[in-house]
């Protein structure tokens, strides 16, 4: 398991994502204005800053794991209860993240100060998955 992804929430997309590109020196990925997300890479970890709806939960750590089916198991075993997926929330078409066509899978759940962590993985285009459905079921952005 390795650190995936951070995701802050921002109340001025436009001055975080400035603050990031210009001050902290982070390199822009992408920006989607609807739902409100910027991108960037730090060095191979993800920096999502979300503003808009969403955006009042606060920050949520992200961890890549190799197999994720088999991680949420070890983790339902110690007693964690998952509050979404595993599921598919996002098709990379165009490669952005990473390989073309591979979908990035997730499940939440929360650590005992409530904070929401997610396990992460992506899966090449012959998993099969329906991610318009799952993704928006669980009101999830990757």
């Amino acid at each position: 398991m390795r650190l995936h992804q951070i995701a802050l929430s921002v109340t001025d997309l436009d001055a975080a994502e400035t603050f990031y590109r210009d001050v902290v020196g982070a390199r822009l990925v992408a920006r989607f204005d609807v739902p409100g997300l910027v991108f960037f890479d730090l060095g191979g970890v993800r920096l999502m800053l979300e503003s808009g709806q969403r955006a009042a939960e606060g920050a949520a750590v992200y961890f890549h794991v190799d197999d994720l089916e088999a991680a949420v198991a070890r983790l339902r075993a110690t007693g964690v209860s998952f509050t979404a997926g595993p599921q598919a929330v996002h098709t990379d078409e165009t490669g952005l993240f990473g390989p073309p066509g591979e979908t990035e899978w997730m499940a939440f759940f929360r650590d005992p100060a409530g904070n929401t962590l997610a396990l992460a993985t992506r899966k090449p285009p012959s998993a099969g998955t329906d991610v318009g459905r799952q993704g928006s079921e669980a009101g999830i952005a990757s």
